[in-house]
């Protein structure tokens, strides 16, 4: 996944931040927007988890903070819905002119509720996604109630939401009354999917049941189990991706990926240090699949590490061989399976003579053969498994020859 940073001017001038993340190939089918929940930034865990699992499905989405949150410039106050959902309007526009017009809108929180309201206004938007959404705008006004009289009499007041202190005016807390969110609803002729964890504390279960019974089909519902409001466990935010993409497909055509070019070689790997950590975007001329490190060790794991790749790559080569070799025989191998792992072992475990005790790689390999195969064929096919080419090649001495080429 690459990451591209965005300025974007909205209508008063304000710039706005914003992160545009593209699939592995850099050559989206479609874009999107996320809207990120009431107070939060692009830069949460759980819109950037969400942001990654779209482009997997060729999608690039853009990720931008609202005026006065994040690294948008602005005053929080100025952050009133109906801005909102202008920054929404003016991002579409922005990229529009600048890209493509985004297709997808999602939004997280009252973020989903002003990407309902935006939907509503833009043409070219083909499907909605929610995620915790509430089914009326002004529901948001229960997080600084305690403060209302003292607003409305006209102060300027500091209210403490989610541990932060914001000041919020009279405008501010009016403007969450001026969007009559159930009509808009209702008006929406869009596909619409509303997600929502049964057991959210913020915003409560019966906003989405609100939400589904006044939209109109093509309309889904996805329950987030115990997930929290924020989706604070990267599992929870990784499935909520991969459900919006899966269901997006529905609504939009499949389309051939433009490969990124591997420079004549036979795959090329990509990782953006700053952005993915650990997580690495790997493609051939036909192919992109992700590689990362575990968790224990600092990773997101978002896909298999390398040395489970290395391993994967031996296990498909032994069956694939295994396989030529019983057709070629024509024995009644049926099925073949190979369980493989890597560790680094002493030579004194290991019980081998070298000139100088020490560390070395080590691969154990168990197979299971499904057929009716004899003893005989079972332990030949056991020697073939250890002449497969990767294992030929691991098992060899490699020559590695690395060139620099010059950033363009």
């Amino acid at each position: 996944m690459k990451s591209t940073k965005l300025k974007i001017q909205n209508r008063k001038g304000i710039t706005l931040h914003a992160h545009l993340e593209l699939p592995a190939n850099q050559k989206p089918n479609y874009y999107a927007v996320f809207a990120h929940c009431f107070t939060c930034s692009s830069s949460l865990s759980a819109v950037r988890n969400v942001s990654r699992a779209l482009t997997n499905d060729g999608f690039a989405v853009v990720r931008f903070d609202f005026t006065g949150l994040g690294r948008s410039e602005g005053e929080f106050a100025d952050s009133y819905f109906s801005a909102n959902v202008d920054d929404l309007l003016d991002v579409q526009a922005y990229m529009a002119e600048h890209y493509e017009a985004p297709r997808l809108l999602v939004g997280h929180s009252l973020g989903g509720a002003a990407v309902l309201v935006a939907a509503s206004k833009i043409e070219t938007i083909k499907a909605v996604a929610t995620i915790g959404a509430p089914a009326t705008v002004s529901h948001v006004k229960h997080l600084f109630s305690h403060h209302i009289d003292k607003i409305r009499a006209g102060e300027t007041t500091e209210v403490n939401i989610g541990g932060r202190p914001f000041n919020i005016n009279p405008e501010f807390v009016a403007d969450f009354d001026k969007t009559d969110l159930p009509t808009i609803v209702k008006g929406l002729r869009k596909p619409l999917l509303i997600m929502h964890a049964p057991f959210d504390t913020i915003v409560g279960i019966e906003n989405a049941e609100q939400l589904y019974k006044n939209s109109h089909h093509p309309k889904s519902f996805v329950t987030l189990d115990d997930a929290d409001h924020l989706l604070s466990l990267e599992k929870d935010s990784q499935y909520v991706g991969e459900v919006i993409g899966t269901w997006a497909r529905r609504y939009f055509p499949k389309e051939e990926n433009e490969m990124l070019s591997t420079e004549g070689e036979q795959l090329v790997g990509h990782l953006n240090i700053i952005e993915d950590n650990f997580t690495t975007t790997i493609q051939t001329k036909h192919h992109a699949f992700i590689a990362d490190e575990p968790l224990s060790i600092g990773g997101s794991n978002f896909g298999p590490s390398p040395y489970e790749y290395l391993n994967a790559a031996l296990a498909a080569c032994t069956v694939m061989t295994l396989k030529m070799y019983a057709e070629r025989k024509q024995w009644d191998l049926q099925e073949v399976f190979v369980y493989i792992s890597y560790a680094k072992k002493h030579s004194d475990d290991l019980q081998i003579e070298v000139k100088k005790p020490t560390y070395l790689d080590y691969i154990y390999k168990k197979l299971k053969f499904i057929g009716n195969l004899d003893a005989k064929q079972k332990e030949r096919l056991k020697e073939i498994a250890s002449r497969c080419p990767v294992h030929r090649t691991i098992a060899s001495e490699v020559i590695f020859e690395t060139e620099l080429i010059d950033h363009q």
